[in-house]
């Protein structure tokens, strides 16, 4: 079974995180469907939207594999890990293609931080959203402190990640977390319909909007990022993360 379908379909791509089984969690097969899938779509420049979304009804994302990823100790370990997916993210985040996450229910730590890095995102009104890295005694390593900033701000970015809250639909939408919400049987719907509007633009066109609104927001940007890799590989190879993974793993026994 593959880990990521994907439907085709006039200008778009409808990917879809297929790993029920672990709560569409993203381990190095995620990963390495994803660059498949961004290899394709770069080649393809009739691509206009890539769509995201989770299988089933319960999860979008609920982040990094913990048992997957629970090997990695040192800090260069960690650190390759979250290099490997913030290239990832900052693929979709830069594309010549507009890119649509898909919420269609539950999402968790680096599901965050996935999701973030999406143009747009509409989700179920039932679904809900929580930065979860704290309680496994690390920062976000994926680019999600400064993008979880440029999208709320500062304040309301701490009160996330360090009080493991979880965040509604509601408020979700209502801080600029997400664009829109949709009732849950209308969602895939909706979704598409709002993917059509948006494919009309070309590709060149789209990769120019989203080079102008990065390049605006600040040309300082890069080293952000560098900061956040830096401390998420040092928080990994610390004896307070392994215990909480080690933790976990003896409750999902």
């Amino acid at each position: 079974m593959s880990v990521i379908k994907v439907n085709k379909k006039k200008h778009i791509y409808w990917a879809e995180i297929n790993r029920p089984e672990s709560n569409n969690s993203i381990d190095y097969e995620v990963m390495e469907m994803l660059e498949n899938l961004l290899d394709e779509i770069e080649k393809k420049d009739h691509i206009r939207v890539l769509i995201l979304s989770g299988s089933g009804h319960r999860f979008f994302a609920s982040g990094g594999n913990i048992k997957a990823f629970a090997k990695l100790k040192s800090k260069d370990e960690g650190r390759h890990m979250a290099e490997r997916m913030a290239a990832i993210l900052h693929r979709l985040e830069t594309g010549r293609f507009w890119t649509m996450a898909c919420i269609n229910g539950e999402v968790y730590g680096g599901g965050c931080e996935l999701l973030l890095a999406f143009d747009f995102a509409i989700a179920s009104k039932t679904a809900t959203f929580a930065f979860t890295q704290a309680s496994f005694g690390v920062p976000p390593g994926w680019g999600g402190i400064t993008r979880l900033v440029e999208r709320v701000g500062r304040s309301r970015a701490l009160e996330w990640l360090g009080s493991n809250q979880i965040i509604s639909s509601e408020d979700a939408v209502n801080t600029g977390l997400i664009n829109k919400l949709s009732i849950t049987s209308e969602l895939r719907r909706n979704t598409w319909e709002w993917a059509l509007e948006l494919s009309w633009i070309e590709p060149d066109l789209i990769e120019e909007l989203k080079a102008g609104t990065l390049y605006s927001v600040d040309s300082s940007r890069k080293k952000s990022f560098e900061r956040e890799l830096d401390r998420f590989a040092h928080f990994w190879a610390s004896p307070q993360h392994h215990k909480r993974v080690a933790d976990f793993l003896k409750r999902s026994r």
